[in-house]
């Protein structure tokens, strides 16, 4: 996998356009003047969390006593579960926060941005090429500096695309990671048959 390609299934993972509605319920309700800054904050909590889990994936693993093919195949499953959401969106409160109350980290930094899928993924990158970190640190800032200005400027995607606009780009990119989920559950599956048998 080269830098674009884990750039662009990082970026779909995070699903800025399927965050939009739900960071825009969030800071409706926060003054607005302090909005800007609350995005920016849980902006950086995310990508300080997300370079955590990609640095720190291989002692994870090791501590853990798990093997990548575990990883692959749990995180191709949460990530399908996801994706199924994503093209079958259902109603029903997604912030778990009262009006008015201020986000911190949650849920905003995490699950939203950096999300059980997303961490598995970058864990699963610095397991399957350690010698590569630097690719994979250009791929993850750039998916997360497209992400961080589409929810920076929620208001004007909102506007442009419609609420129509962002259902259909969000099922769109829900079929994208239902692909990506499948092939990394059935990466997952051959290694470990491939490793069982030899």
């Amino acid at each position: 996998m080269d830098i674009l390609s884990a750039a662009v299934m990082l970026f779909l993972i995070m699903d800025p356009l399927g965050n939009l509605p739900i960071f825009a319920s969030i800071l409706r309700h926060i003054e607005p003047k302090k909005r800007r800054k609350v995005l920016i904050r849980e902006l950086l909590f995310a990508l300080v969390i997300m370079l955590m889990f990609l640095f720190a994936g291989e002692a994870i693993l090791s501590f853990l006593n798990l093997r990548s093919e575990s990883v692959s195949i749990a995180g191709g499953i949460i990530l399908f579960l996801i994706a199924i959401k994503m093209i079958f969106p259902t109603e029903g409160g997604l912030t778990g926060l009262a009006a008015g109350e201020e986000p911190f980290i949650v849920p905003m930094a995490i699950p939203l941005m950096a999300g059980p899928s997303i961490l598995a993924a970058l864990i699963l990158l610095a397991h399957t090429d350690s010698s590569r970190m630097l690719d994979w640190t250009i791929a993850l800032v750039s998916a997360w500096a497209v992400s961080a200005f589409i929810l920076m400027f929620y208001k004007g995607f909102t506007r442009i695309l419609g609420e129509k606009g962002l259902t259909a780009v969000e099922r769109l990119m829900g079929m994208v990671l239902v692909m990506i989920s499948v092939q990394m559950f059935l990466d997952g599956v051959a290694n470990y048959l491939n490793k069982s048998v030899g």
